[in-house]
């Protein structure tokens, strides 16, 4: 039995994928043993995944790093070949993970900073490259301000971000738009506080 993980959004957590496949040559596991191995995300981050076994416990930290499932042996590096050979036919069936992108606003309006509208492009690109696309839009503001018009506010961030996609090739996006306000702040902070990294829209591709 073989195991495929790879991290998705957040860097700590993994998606399994799993195959009954064959053997892997040394420094792999033996014939036909099992192991499990760690693949990066989409975005290229890298989480990690700590395997239990009877033996021992090991902890992966690296892509393509791979360790049998008994925790006896340290980890090791599967080639690119045997990657496909062990795991090509599900990797393939598996449906593409989720991706999540972060712009950032001028504060009270709806202009991008700099940095986020230069990372328009790599979205088109990966929202392109997905056979089919259901994409998420959702606004959001810093505490600075009254909560209704920063609830507003957001609707209008999401609402641009959304037909400036479309502007730029996503006319057949599955799209849905929301206003979370400032009610789900990525930074904590007291009310009617300025905070660049709150004033935001999280795009998910699905």
């Amino acid at each position: 039995m073989k195991q495929a993980f790879s991290s998705p959004l957040a860097a700590t957590a993994v998606v399994l994928s799993l195959l009954l496949a064959g053997c892997a040559a040394p420094p792999s596991p033996p014939a036909r043993s099992s192991y499990v191995v760690l693949l990066p995300s989409p975005d290229g981050s890298v989480g990690q995944v700590v395997v239990q076994g009877q033996s021992g416990q090991q902890v992966l930290t690296k892509a393509q790093q791979g360790v049998a499932l008994d925790g006896k042996t340290p980890p090791f590096e599967v080639k690119p070949e045997d990657l496909q050979r062990d795991f090509g036919a599900a990797m393939a069936a598996r449906p593409p993970l989720p991706e999540q992108f972060l712009l950032y606003f001028e504060t009270g309006g709806t202009k991008l900073t700099t940095e986020s509208e230069a990372l328009l492009p790599r979205i088109i690109e990966r929202a392109k490259a997905r056979t089919s696309l259901d994409m998420s839009v959702i606004g959001h503001t810093d505490t600075q301000g009254q909560s209704q018009a920063n609830e507003a506010l957001a609707l209008q961030r999401a609402s641009a971000m959304a037909t400036q996609l479309r502007e730029l090739g996503l006319m057949d996006a599955i799209l849905s738009i929301e206003s979370h306000g400032e009610r789900n702040l990525l930074v904590a902070t007291p009310d009617d506080s300025a905070e660049p990294r709150n004033r935001r829209v999280e795009i998910t591709l699905r």
